[in-house]
């Protein structure tokens, strides 16, 4: 196969994996924009009910990932993945493993559980007995989540280590069906908030049951559904007993920096997240003391979440896909020590989505008013706080994605510690700042929380920067910056086209046409929406801004027209070098508690590649897979304070694929 041929391959499977994880993100996401919208018309945007409910149904995920989320990703993806090449395909070890994880899920989940007035008490501040009430009985419905949250991360890497990568891909859509279900149902009941208020004094058990009852029953079925096709695997598995020899002591010692990153992260969020129930608490006592008019200016938390799903949009759909697929060639560059291709794989990840990102931040800051009062459960001025919010969080987006490209770099190194100092100090920065936000005006705390965000997606750039040119040397600055002017100018073009097509609409008026009603204000981002990207693509065009064509290949390839490279460009690989355990790596700002599914994906569904070379001392013809082998030594490049920082899991049992002489033999391995 000549040279052309076989780039052009490696670059359709890249589009197609690419673009495949974007579109099952993208059905998600709007799924979950559904049930949001919904969540709105059922409770309210701006209700004591929606507040408590959404800080008790973040919990799970938060405490999840908290307590087993990083030992889970970090742990156990590279072993499941190492025990698949067995020749059992790892029916025996991971038997074992499922039942030990299953065992510890049931403690932790029953643990919590039954601390639930415990965990409110220590992530709410200034509830009212009545709410905290509430508040109490929703985690009993909601913290069982936990259980089956850790049960699908676990059948997730199941799959994907056996070349399944679809099914994890689109399971949360049937959790998200399942949860609009049981709105819808709320709805046609009892109605919705805006012509029959619901409240602390006429809520009752049906409608916990239709709200977190449902909300619980979406993540059970979202698991449930992976057991179908873990079963057509036919890997035989069983509950299966006796640990020793398993490894995960060890590996977890190797992966401590890892976890000591999960942890950090979500500590300072969910202290953040505690700040944030002030002003919902201070809300139900001016409504208690006949203050209406006061109490319904007041942004809660449910503001802060549905603003933090907008403004991850773009994120979530482009940088995450593209970011998953750069790392492959991050990692080979890093494993042959080629610092330069290393930059380049960087710089080229940084302005290949800035295309996407800049775009979605000015198309939200721009659209932020028709969002919020189509989000807003009916009442404007809900709406209004929610746009407000959302106009502080939006112009962030490019640096939250660009510092999630840089933390690639670190981990395709096989540096688990850099991103660590990077955690902490954001973590510094979010706690500190909220610590001070939480005596400012009752009025003020959301508003300052979004801008504490939106600095702290500033920060983490900066300081990533920093460490990225003691590795790097320098990150080809003028390259990124001259990209990134130029995407502004068409930007900027973009939001003044969309600020005129609103004016025309009446949106910059309180009886405007877009505040009229949530309908209205759909249509008005359905007007104005395709008006500011046709812009924004020309003015791509007039500025020479070559980065839009690198975007687009993964679409093209998904519809069949290839998109050709740029002369000169390099082949990506089509296999990861290693395992790609998480989209997620647990940086802040998690400026969203809602579960995301894509943290437990181990990446593209990608094609085997025959390697000239043999890796390892193996044929030519053997294929690489996803982790070295045992006996490799580590990658890693060590530093001045630091030695080499073999994989997770690599430092385990050392003998042939399935010979662990710790586990009993009894029997045929299934084929």
């Amino acid at each position: 196969m000549s040279e052309a041929k076989t780039t052009q391959s490696v670059q359709s499977g890249e589009a197609r994996s690419s673009a495949i994880m974007a579109a099952g993100t993208l059905v998600s996401r709007f799924l979950g924009f559904a049930k949001t919208w919904m969540l709105g018309a059922a409770l309210g945007l701006g209700s004591t009910i929606n507040d408590t409910f959404i800080n008790a149904n973040n919990l799970p995920n938060l405490i999840f990932l908290l307590v087993a989320g990083g030992v889970f990703n970090a742990v156990l993806v590279p072993q499941i993945i190492k025990a698949s090449k067995a020749p059992d395909r790892g029916a025996d070890y991971i038997s074992r493993l499922l039942t030990l994880a299953v065992l510890v899920l049931l403690a932790l989940t029953a643990l919590v559980t039954l601390a639930a007035p415990l965990v409110i008490d220590l992530t709410t501040q200034g509830y009212s007995e009545q709410q905290k009430a509430l508040a109490v009985t929703f985690a009993f419905w909601c913290l069982p989540q936990i259980f089956f949250y850790g049960l699908y991360a676990l059948l997730t890497q199941v799959l994907n280590a056996h070349g399944a990568f679809g099914p994890a891909m689109w399971a949360p859509i049937l959790n998200n069906l399942v949860a609009i279900a049981g709105l819808g149902m709320f709805i046609w009941i009892l109605g919705e908030n805006i012509h029959n208020p619901h409240t602390l004094d006429n809520w009752g058990p049906t409608q916990t049951f239709l709200i977190a009852g449902f909300s619980t029953f979406g993540v059970v079925a979202q698991t449930a559904i992976l057991l179908i096709p873990v079963f057509r695997l036919r890997l035989g598995l069983r509950p299966r007993f006796g640990w020793r020899g398993v490894g995960l002591g060890q590996a977890a010692k190797l992966s401590v920096w890892t976890l000591a990153t999960a942890a950090v992260g979500q500590l300072a969020f969910l202290y953040v997240m505690r700040i944030a129930t002030i002003p919902g608490a201070e809300r139900l006592r001016l409504s208690n003391a006949g203050n209406t008019v006061a109490a319904a200016v007041l942004p809660g938390n449910a503001v802060l979440e549905v603003a933090s799903q907008l403004y991850l949009l773009p994120h979530s759909i482009i940088a995450l896909s593209l970011a998953t697929v750069l790392f492959n060639r991050m990692t080979r560059a890093s494993q042959d020590g080629n610092k330069a291709e290393l930059r380049d794989a960087l710089s080229h990840g940084l302005r290949t989505m800035a295309v996407a990102t800049v775009f979605g931040a000015l198309a939200l800051f721009a659209l932020a008013g028709p969002l919020g009062m189509f989000f807003s459960g009916g009442e404007p001025q809900d709406g209004v706080m929610l746009a407000q919010t959302l106009t502080i969080l939006a112009l962030s987006t490019p640096f939250l994605s660009a510092n999630f490209m840089m933390s690639r770099v670190f981990y395709a190194n096989e540096d688990a510690r850099t991103p660590l100092y990077v955690q902490l100090w954001l973590a510094v920065i979010y706690v500190v700042g909220a610590f001070f936000i939480q005596f400012l005006p009752v009025g003020q705390i959301i508003y300052a929380i979004a801008i504490l965000y939106t600095l702290g997606n500033i920060l983490s750039v900066v300081i990533s920067v920093v460490f990225l040119r003691r590795l790097l040397g320098h990150l080809d600055g003028p390259r990124i910056a001259n990209s990134y002017i130029r995407m502004g100018y068409a930007g900027l073009g973009s939001a003044l086209a969309g600020a005129g097509a609103l004016w025309l609409l009446g949106s910059y008026r309180a009886d405007g046409f877009a505040w009229s009603s949530r309908p209205a204000a759909l249509v008005t981002v359905v007007v104005v929406g395709p008006v500011m990207l046709l812009a924004y693509l020309v003015l791509l065009r007039v500025f020479h801004v070559t980065e839009l064509r690198d975007l687009l290949r993964p679409l093209m390839g998904r519809l069949g027209r290839g998109v050709p490279a740029p002369v000169g460009a390099p082949a990506e690989p089509t296999t990861p070098a290693r395992a790609t355990v998480s989209d997620d790596t647990g940086l802040i700002p998690r400026i969203s508690g809602e579960f995301d599914a894509a943290s437990f994906r181990a990446g593209p569904a990608l094609a085997p590649q025959r390697s000239p070379e043999p890796a390892t001392g193996g044929s030519p013809d053997e294929p690489k897979t996803y982790l070295p082998e045992e006996d490799a030594p580590s990658t890693a490049r060590g530093g001045k304070f630091r030695p080499q920082v073999p994989l997770p899991g690599r430092r385990t049992y050392q003998g042939d694929a399935g010979q662990n002489p710790y586990f009993p033999t009894r029997g045929s391995h299934r084929k």
